[in-house]
């Protein structure tokens, strides 16, 4: 087992920095599209979603204590109320740095039928990890998942801002080697969910 995280084991959070330890990493466009959110709202508060998808996009697909407090300190939030934000939804990587491609693997279900444990079986062998963790090389972490609401293409995939169904051994091996070429689709995905809070406040 990866000691990035260990499944139904307690994985304490951890401890936020201190005020004169906080580094600030936000861009200057990261800062820009974060001002720019703040006038779509009428209280900062509103802003914390949107900011810490800015915040897994600049610091890699992960939020760490520090992105955390960066965004609270932005924000003129409690470190408190930003992670309970944070760690309320599943889509924030709050538990553990994840890799450059996060392979998300549904179970519900359709896929179930369809043999999607036999897909996550040939993943983790072709991967040699377990759901929960990260390849050594830092490329993939392997989750799975609930319903993606695609039972129609099921076994389904999800990776970064793409559906992959239905997929066989085949299907992954090729995929797995076009993934190691391409930028990653974690922050991708950050980034994508960015721009359309951006694009839904000027309607």
């Amino acid at each position: 087992m990866s000691d990035l995280i260990q499944l139904g084991a307690v994985n304490e959070r951890p401890k936020a920095p201190r005020p004169e330890d906080l580094e600030l990493k936000f861009s200057q466009t990261a800062i820009d599209q974060l001002n720019a959110l703040k006038t779509h709202y009428p209280e900062e508060k509103a802003c914390i979603l949107p900011g810490l998808w800015i915040a897994q996009r600049e610091y890699g697909g992960y939020l760490s204590a520090n992105a955390i407090a960066e965004v609270a300190h932005r924000l003129e939030r409690s470190y408190a109320e930003v992670e309970g934000v944070a760690t309320f939804y599943s889509m924030y990587n709050t538990a553990h740095a994840v890799g450059k491609h996060m392979i998300e693997v549904c179970t519900c279900l359709s896929c179930h039928v369809c043999g999607a444990y036999r897909i996550a079986d040939h993943l983790k062998a072709k991967l040699g990890v377990e759901f929960g963790e990260t390849t050594a090389d830092g490329l993939f972490t392997l989750h799975e998942v609930e319903c993606l609401n695609a039972c129609d293409r099921a076994p389904l995939l999800q990776i970064g801002d793409e559906y992959h169904g239905p997929v066989d051994a085949a299907y992954i091996d090729k995929l797995i080697d076009t993934l190691k070429s391409q930028e990653s689709t974690v922050v991708k995905l950050a980034d994508e969910i960015v721009k359309v809070h951006l694009k839904d406040g000027k309607n």
